[in-house]
């Protein structure tokens, strides 16, 4: 049995169905999902489950007994924990701790022998500071590096990844610490390769092929969610328990470009207006993290081009 949590978000929904496709019993937790969940296979378990609250997350450990828990709830967007700090440290510190203490709780009171591999979707946002000071336009962060978060949602990620650690430490409950980086696909909201693919299929229908663009030349690092997913699964198998992995796109992409694969998935070309609304006093530097070690560890390689997650969601988008 493997368990999910945060299978209402993008990444988690994704990933319960590619556990069930592979055939392996799954379920699914969600609580205030981003997605819509009616979207996931129907005979896939899925529970409703808020992690704040110890009982619930324990009731379920402790009903099911998974040997594998992806553990990716979690208040997701930097933005919003500026507004809501203390929502966003309860639910992804006390979320971390929930999980954590189901696991000691059924070893403890219930079976002395289970011995579950727990991974835990940290971020890039726990670099923070770190990032700005390293040299170079193109910056390779490993996962040594110091963690500066700038933000509550940095801060919270960091207070996971480092509970994490010290559960393997002290109570040697087997985990990975994933440091996730930028990721985009299908089901994904509130991004810009979401936005512009969802309104070029507005213009699509509306005849009208004005598109309102930021800055163009940024570039981001952008890894597709199934690359993501397969690199959480390796993880699970092949990485070294207690260990910290930073999952990153390799390739960087400008603005631009997306908007070019974008205007040859639909055959036309797009009017690029730019919005001043948009654009940033200051944009950030390219940020990818060196992926050494997880490649060494596990044989984990990107697989998915921009071009192919930018038709998928094109057709995503058609579809709704």
């Amino acid at each position: 049995m493997i368990l999910v949590t945060g299978a209402g978000g993008m990444v988690g929904s994704h990933m319960v169905e590619v556990l069930y496709e592979k055939g392996e019993a799954v379920i699914g937790t969600y609580y205030k999902p981003t997605t819509d969940i009616t979207e996931i296979h129907s005979d896939i378990k899925m529970l409703e489950c808020d992690i704040r609250y110890p009982a619930n997350i324990e009731k379920i450990i402790l009903q099911y007994r998974p040997e594998k828990i992806f553990h990716l709830a979690a208040q997701s967007y930097p933005v919003v924990s500026w507004s809501q700090p203390y929502a966003t440290i309860d639910t992804n510190v006390n979320g971390t701790i929930s999980v954590f203490e189901a696991v000691k709780k059924v070893r403890t009171e219930y079976d002395s022998t289970y011995d579950p591999m727990v991974v835990v979707a940290c971020s890039s946002a726990e670099y923070g500071e770190t990032l700005n000071k390293l040299q170079g336009e193109e910056v390779f962060v490993k996962e040594s590096a110091e963690l500066k978060p700038l933000h509550p949602y940095g801060v919270s990620k960091v207070g996971q990844d480092l509970l994490a650690f010290q559960y393997f430490m002290n109570d040697h409950i087997r985990c990975i610490r994933a440091r996730i980086f930028n990721s985009t696909g299908t089901r994904k909201v509130n991004d810009v390769t979401s936005d512009f693919t969802r309104r070029a299929i507005e213009a699509e229908r509306t005849g009208n092929y004005q598109l309102r663009v930021g800055n163009l030349n940024t570039k981001r690092a952008i890894m597709d969610q199934r690359d993501l997913i397969q690199a959480l699964l390796l993880l699970s198998e092949k990485g070294h328990a207690g260990d910290v992995y930073n999952i990153s796109s390799e390739y960087i992409y400008r603005m631009d470009d997306i908007v070019t694969m974008i205007e040859r998935e639909i055959g036309h070309q797009l009017e690029r207006c730019v919005d001043q609304q948009l654009l940033r006093p200051t944009d950030e530097r390219v940020i990818v993290g060196d992926i050494t070690k997880i490649k060494r560890d596990t044989g984990w390689v990107q697989e998915i081009s921009m071009q192919q997650t930018v038709h998928d969601m094109l057709e995503y988008w058609r579809k709704k």
